[in-house]
């Protein structure tokens, strides 16, 4: 379970994670030594990585879908495979308990994200594709970003 002081630090990294620690300290009243030792701790607790987040189409890949794949039990280990490899899949998730997998896809335009849809198709053996091509991201990554989100 998380405490109601790791939330505070947690909020603080959420929604600037250059911030600097100094200034966290200063902000929730606690010694810089203990965030460092609470972060330590979270890190091995439920941090799962730190990292950047981009917005793909002013680096070139406005082609952004979420696709959803029904699992075929005979292509399941080569299906997952080839999403795992696949250099334009940024998240992959099994969904409705391995039933189905959910891929996040940026592409540079939609002639290559066609051409990936087709080599799933034509590759292995699949019953269902939806795709849901992203318009607009409206929110993203927000959560814990405010301590009031946990009650």
């Amino acid at each position: 379970m998380i405490t109601k002081k790791d939330v505070e630090i947690i909020s603080h990294l959420r929604s600037n994670s250059r911030k600097k620690i100094t200034k966290i300290a200063e902000s929730i009243n606690m010694p810089v030594t203990t965030i460092y030792d609470r972060l330590r701790n979270a890190e091995r607790r439920f941090i799962d990585k730190h990292t950047t987040l981009l917005d793909f189409s002013k680096i070139g890949y406005p082609v952004h879908s979420h696709v959803v794949v029904d699992v075929n039990k005979e292509s399941k280990e080569g299906l997952y495979n080839f999403l795992l490899g696949h250099s334009n899949i940024n998240s992959l998730y099994k969904i409705n308990y391995g039933e189905k997998l959910l891929c996040e896809t940026v592409f540079k335009n939609i002639d290559d994200f066609e051409s990936f849809i087709e080599s799933l198709e034509k590759d292995h053996i699949v019953s269902n594709i939806q795709v849901h091509h992203i318009s607009e991201q409206l929110r993203k990554e927000d959560f814990l970003t405010d301590v009031n989100h946990i009650n």
